[in-house]
């Protein structure tokens, strides 16, 4: 379904609204099924998804195969594997009273209709991963592909009708101006991956309906380079990030704070790693991504002219077909029009900086999507760990903690809001909603005291005065009150036992059942 006018678009709305309100996408059944068909989808598609792509990027065969579609089909078969544990209801702590005898339970129930907007540096993964978490929730779905993707958007919207169930699961075409009439609209749940000035757009018309949103953004994270890390293995890892999908990755090294005493030898090491990914510092390789469009060619292009630091790597570019080359550039300060934004291309600037400046920098900026720590030392881990803040860390490497099994992905602050992948993904999608049932009318004597005429006697009978084991400065206390109580409750709770013990093998019998 394409949106060029507003009625489409109505009618796509009113479609999944339907689909929802009938239980149809609750049925696990029909999970199933729509995440089996995505699968084939990819699957039978995957040389018109990577042409696609080749189109818009210039990627590669082998970045657009395992990035956009094995990647999408792995997480298919994990969700399916799990459905069933990661949807199944959860019963609460049974050692409190009311939680066993109320049968106290938590729901995973589906939010509804979600909106799911995708990006477009891996259009097909960043939006059809969000809709299989949103599928195995059992939410009805609007898919919005990246229309900067032109041609990756065109492929999505013919293949997704073909496969999906057009009743609860549509997608449609749209630029900014459409967006805006779409964010008019109430959803349950609206998803965006992109950029922090587009999500700020886009929080503000979901608060006009308190509709939850999960905001997967990006942010300038750092690598820092210690004095104790590996040289060549760290120079290998950040050339390797920057040279996958020229850097057009939320989770790519933005800049590099480097020990000072470090810097030669890590630029040389970068150099070296660069020109044997490249086949040679002036080569041009058919499998290097380009930048996406002519506007962000510019932007990168303006950076790179206006920096202070010395271009020491790299910087040849090709307007005419968006090539920009992988890019060092030493001497940056504080303040450098290349530290202003994140840079998402293939520029690579490096600092001086030893490891407390390096923490400090860190700290004063957005909070980061990531943070790249190269080190040997536990000490420094551990600084890192507790004296900043990022969506995730990976230490000696870059992206690992990504492509970890059923572990959360998310930013926080600046880097977004919320999070997904295996279970954290039908969590995003899902509300907990909690039943119970009365407790047994045989207690009703016991709990009489909640019942008006209200007295002192009667609030100390249902929540006793207790004395806590710590004082008033935090200290640790041996209660020998404390132990009293335990001891009488005990004794009250055997009695009670004892005297109810026909009913309570009744209903234990039953609850059992």
């Amino acid at each position: 379904m394409g949106f060029s006018t507003t009625a489409e678009f109505d009618q796509a709305y009113q479609s999944v609204q339907g689909a929802f309100a009938s239980g149809t996408t609750k049925n696990k059944e029909w999970r199933r099924r729509q995440l089996k068909r995505a699968w084939w989808m990819v699957e039978d598609n995957r040389k018109r998804i990577c042409d696609a792509l080749y189109t818009d990027l210039h990627k590669h065969y082998q970045e657009a195969y395992t990035g956009d579609c094995a990647n999408t089909q792995a997480d298919i078969l994990r969700t399916l594997k799990k459905l069933d544990e990661w949807t199944m209801d959860e019963r609460p702590e049974k050692s409190d009273p009311l939680n066993f005898l109320g049968r106290a339970t938590v729901r995973k129930e589906p939010l509804g209709v979600t909106l799911i907007i995708g990006a477009w540096n891996f259009p097909i993964t960043l939006l059809l991963q969000p809709m299989i978490a949103a599928i195995a929730a059992g939410c009805a779905v609007i898919l919005k592909p990246s229309d900067v993707a032109s041609a990756t958007q065109d492929v999505l919207m013919d293949i997704i009708p073909q496969y999906m169930d057009q009743d609860a699961i549509r997608c449609v075409s749209a630029g900014p101006q459409e967006m805006g009439y779409i964010l008019e609209h109430r959803f349950d749940h609206i998803f965006y991956t992109g950029s922090p000035n587009i999500a700020k757009i886009i929080h503000a018309a979901a608060a006009k309906h308190l509709t939850p949103v999960t905001l997967e953004l990006g942010g300038q994270c750092p690598a820092i380079v210690a004095e104790s890390a590996n040289l060549d293995l760290t120079a290998k890892h950040i050339a390797a990030t920057k040279f996958m999908n020229a850097g057009q990755i939320c989770l790519n090294v933005n800049h590099v704070l480097v020990h000072p005493s470090l810097r030669d030898r890590l630029v040389a090491d970068l150099i070296r790693h660069f020109d044997t990914f490249l086949g040679g510092k002036d080569n041009n390789p058919e499998y290097y991504t380009h930048i996406i469009n002519d506007r962000n060619f510019e932007r990168l292009d303006n950076l790179l002219q206006q920096t202070s630091g010395e271009v020491v790597y790299g910087g040849q570019r090709i307007p005419q077909s968006r090539y920009f080359a992988p890019t060092i550039v030493t001497g940056v300060k504080p303040g450098d029009p290349l530290l202003s934004e994140e840079l998402f291309g293939p520029i690579l600037p490096i600092v001086d900086a030893d490891f407390d400046t390096a923490l400090s920098w860190t700290r004063a900026g957005e909070h980061p999507l990531a943070i790249y720590a190269f080190t040997t030392q536990d000490a420094d881990k551990a600084r890192i760990l507790n004296e900043t803040q990022s969506g995730g860390v990976t230490f000696n490497d870059c992206g690992l903690h990504i492509a970890a099994r059923d572990v959360p992905f998310g930013g926080v602050g600046n880097s977004g809001q919320g999070r997904y992948h295996g279970p954290h993904g039908i969590l995003t999608f899902s509300h907990l909603r909690t039943h119970i049932n009365a407790v047994p009318s045989w207690m009703e004597a016991l709990l009489a005291a909640r019942y008006p005429p209200y007295s002192v006697q009667k609030a100390h009978k249902m929540m006793a005065p207790v004395t806590p084991p710590f004082d008033r400065d935090g200290n640790d206390t041996t209660s020998a009150v404390s132990k009293w109580a335990f001891g009488v409750g005990i004794l009250t709770l055997s009695a009670l036992f004892v005297s109810r013990r026909d009913q309570i093998v009744a209903v234990g019998s039953k609850w059992l059942k």
